[in-house]
């Protein structure tokens, strides 16, 4: 039997939108599938996380970075990511130390073992398993865009 609420409650308009229409939620549901199928990559490397994984690759780029900093490119504040440093260090991939110039930041590079990591990583995509053949560079620099633009948004106090 429905619920008194589901009794009143309006029929939705021919034209409302549906879950599918949402952008954000396509947008949600891909990073989810791209989770399921990173772990296969992610256990091959013997990591547990995709953001394990994304330190490593940040690090390969930029060594010797600040956690405040690292956290900033990933989109990660220093609560969530330390755990995920420290993991790393724990497995030998990665090495913290205080700045010797400030002491209130923390220095974190990769270990030697930590670049064989990366390096191994390299033939592991999901490029091809994207299905987006050619429009593969177009669809990563749209999203790219996307995420952008709604930073600037929240960034100006835009109201939605």
């Amino acid at each position: 039997m429905p619920s008194a609420a589901a009794k009143s409650a309006p029929a939705p308009s021919a034209d409302a939108p549906v879950l599918d229409d949402f952008l954000c939620f396509a947008v949600y549901t891909a990073n989810l599938a791209y989770g399921r199928a990173y772990r296969r990559i992610l256990e091959a490397l013997g990591l547990t996380s995709y953001t394990q994984f994304i330190a490593i690759v940040a690090l390969f780029e930029e060594d010797n970075q600040s956690v405040h900093g690292l956290g900033e490119k990933l989109f990660l504040e220093s609560n969530t990511l330390t755990p995920i440093l420290k993991k790393l260090e724990a497995l030998g991939y990665v090495e913290r130390r205080r700045d010797p110039s400030d002491e209130r930041q923390v220095l974190v590079s990769l270990t030697p073992a930590g670049r064989r990591l990366r390096e191994r990583a390299y033939d592991m995509s999901l490029k091809e398993a994207s299905g987006l053949g050619d429009d593969f560079p177009k669809v990563q620099k749209s999203v790219v865009r996307l995420r952008d633009n709604l930073l600037r948004h929240v960034e100006a106090g835009a109201k939605p």
